[in-house]
């Protein structure tokens, strides 16, 4: 077999790429291990900014038709219990709210949107990439129960933090100081806060947080995350410690019928704080969780997949044009990310350490904009 391309994994930046590719007229092999729906371990947010780039790639109307619940504010309790509300903003162009809705749900909706542009989806589990003279040139994969060689020009792996095709081409992982483990669960007995995001940090958790987002009809999806060099140096256990977030004065009061909570699952995350990361090579692109385009401070992902996938499919769409698919002409796509990624993984890298050494900072911060001060107001709607 052989395509044009063949991205691999069909989360939001796989799924983005190909529509984008698709939308332009290519020939694109969408793989994935798993069908669709699948569940995929996250906290379930999606911001605005995410949102605006897939009403651009035609997703409006079935994004507005889903009813996900959407998100107008924030709120943040600092380590000593200062507690702060801010607005959320919208997106500028098309007005789009950031929005909690499950990964089953929101994967399998951009997922059916990249087929109805015009890519094909198949299930299968990519064993590792085709290379050739140092190009890749296609991948090897198990399909109907036998491994399979398919050939194409460009290759983009998007198949998470345990890419297969970045371990091939990337040998050298981040290191723990870059990454972070979090856990998720789900309760269906908490008094929500409406269209409210919370966040808990907290001397044991710091640079971490934890989270309640909320799905509506007293459901929430519930977790923490830290880093994971932190998390190794103090032998934590996350399960008690999201049991002792749920015993917190101010959440224990709002749990309706004993608070308890199911799905639980870990996950771990590659910040994109880590410098010299290659993401471009010849014959292949990597994006999304795959590229390690984590917010070192936030934890957030979504909308990094998502213009990750856009800017590969830019990418590719070019070398079509040029028909050199060479590491030379895909190069651009490194330049793209260090412009459109950079700056912001390097400022959320430097306050994320701030915070781990001087917590009293979130608390004076979030007491100041309890108490109406315009620029930790600002700082922390940034945030």
């Amino acid at each position: 077999m052989e395509r044009e391309v063949i991205v691999v994994g069909a989360g939001p930046a796989g799924a983005t790429t190909a529509m984008s590719l698709a939308r332009k007229g290519h020939d694109v092999l969408l793989l994935d291990r798993k069908s669709f729906p699948r569940d995929k371990v996250c906290g379930d947010a999606v911001p605005a900014g995410a949102i605006e780039k897939l009403y651009a790639l035609g997703m409006q109307e079935k994004i507005k038709a889903a009813g996900f619940y959407h998100i107008d504010k924030m709120r943040l309790v600092s380590p000593k219990g200062y507690t702060m509300d801010a607005e959320l903003q919208d997106s500028s162009r098309w007005n789009a709210k950031s929005v909690i809705v499950p990964r089953m749900a929101f994967d399998a909706l951009l997922q059916e949107h990249a087929v109805d542009s015009g890519a094909e989806f198949c299930q299968a589990q990519v064993k590792e990439p085709i290379m050739e003279n140092g190009q890749v040139v296609g991948v090897r994969a198990r399909l109907n129960g036998k491994v399979e060689e398919i050939r194409s020009k460009v290759v983009i792996g998007a198949d998470g933090v345990t890419s297969a095709i970045a371990r091939a081409l990337r040998p050298d992982k981040h290191v723990d100081g870059h990454r972070a483990v979090a856990l998720r669960a789900y309760i269906e007995d908490l008094e929500l806060l409406p269209h409210h995001v919370e966040f808990y940090l907290y001397d044991q958790i710091l640079p971490g947080y934890a989270w309640i987002f909320p799905l509506g009809n007293n459901a929430a999806n519930i977790g923490l995350g830290m880093r994971l060099d932190k998390f190794r140096e103090g032998d934590y256990d996350l399960n008690k410690m999201l049991d002792r977030l749920l015993e917190m004065p101010e959440i224990k009061k709002r749990v309706k019928n004993g608070g308890q909570y199911r799905d639980v699952a870990t996950w771990q995350l590659n910040f994109g704080s880590q410098e010299n990361v290659q993401r471009a090579y010849a014959g292949a692109m990597l994006v999304g969780d795959a590229a390690g385009l984590i917010n070192p401070l936030t934890g957030g992902g979504i909308s990094n997949a998502v213009t990750s996938g856009w800017l590969a499919a830019e990418t590719a769409h070019a070398a079509f044009l040029m028909n050199d698919f060479s590491q030379e002409a895909l190069y651009p796509y490194d330049t793209y990310c260090e412009r459109m990624f950079w700056p912001t993984m390097r400022r959320s890298y430097l306050l994320q350490r701030s915070l781990e050494y001087l917590p009293f900072a979130v608390d004076w911060i979030v007491k100041q904009a309890r108490e109406g001060s315009d620029f930790a107001q600002t700082f922390m709607t940034k945030l």
